[in-house]
């Protein structure tokens, strides 16, 4: 039998591959991509089965540009996985802190210990890259001896790294939070948190009314985002996370939102992801 094969940002040992595993158990096998929209199209393309996107963090927010894609590639959302982030500083075997005079990481990592960066002087110079665990390789396979990478602990590990510091993330409450996409929907009545993305009218009140849908319906709204409409200045689209405990409850508050809404979406529907530190990613 073969392996599911998952799209993920990053390499292997990156958090999208811890998010991986999560979800689909240790035997899965990572498609290795170096962007979000090369995971996207990956998924589309056939060379994987399933994909998955990190969509927010709880220090820095929602990673806007992933809504984008999540609305041009019309994938569905059939899972969600949260992974406690822990962050640390690393560098080649033998280099200390003072030596370091330059630190790199993916954008996203790098404003996650934006307290910790602050403390150096203005000769660090901070590198965007593509990923944590890449600019964590890049030092050893190129022997760099003046930079520091920001990764998870598992990371150093497999690559030989020495931290520096340990959990360098301004806040140890840090989670992200990722989507699990494919290209057909996951349809089961025990699903219980959906995914929506609806365009409204120029009413006034409009969203209220959709939202009011929600809670005569004992619909829990999780999240609200708001994204611009290309071509339409000063329109916006809203992303909406819901969860119920009945689902009849749930579709026939979808009818109603149908109803009052100029287009609407599901992005898919499933099961609610858990705050769960039981399962470990190296940190």
């Amino acid at each position: 039998m073969s392996s599911t094969r998952v799209a993920i940002q990053g390499i292997a040992t990156s958090f999208h591959d811890f998010a991986a595993k999560k979800y689909f158990g240790s035997n899965a096998v990572s498609v290795e991509c170096s962007s979000f929209k090369a995971v996207c199209e990956c998924l589309k393309n056939g060379n994987s089965d399933f994909g998955v996107m990190a969509i927010e963090n709880s220090i820095t927010g929602s990673i806007l540009g992933n809504y984008t894609l999540l609305s041009s590639y019309h994938f569905k959302i059939i899972g969600e996985v949260f992974l406690h982030i822990q962050m640390n500083l690393m560098a080649h075997p033998g280099v200390e802190l003072k030596d370091i005079e330059v630190i790199q990481s993916h954008p996203v990592a790098i404003r996650q210990c934006g307290e910790f960066l602050e403390t150096f002087s203005e000769k660090i110079k901070i590198l965007e890259k593509s990923d944590t665990a890449s600019s964590a390789k890049q030092i050893m396979d190129e022997k760099l001896k003046n930079t520091a990478a920001i990764a998870g602990a598992e990371v150093a590990r497999v690559y030989g790294l020495d931290i520096l510091e340990k959990r360098i993330e301004d806040n140890k409450k840090n989670y992200t939070r990722f989507l699990i996409l494919s290209n057909e929907p996951n349809v089961d009545k025990t699903n219980n948190k959906a995914s929506l993305c609806f365009e409204l009218g120029h009413q006034v009140g409009a969203l209220s009314i959709v939202l009011n849908i929600l809670k005569e319906h004992s619909i829990n709204m999780t999240k609200i985002q708001s994204l611009p409409i290309v071509g339409k200045p000063y329109e916006y689209s809203f992303h909406v996370d819901v969860e119920w405990s009945d689902y009849n409850m749930y579709e026939k508050a979808i009818n109603l939102v149908l109803r009052n809404v100029s287009t609407l979406t599901v992005l898919g529907e499933y099961q609610k992801g858990e705050f769960d530190n039981s399962f470990k990613n190296g940190d």
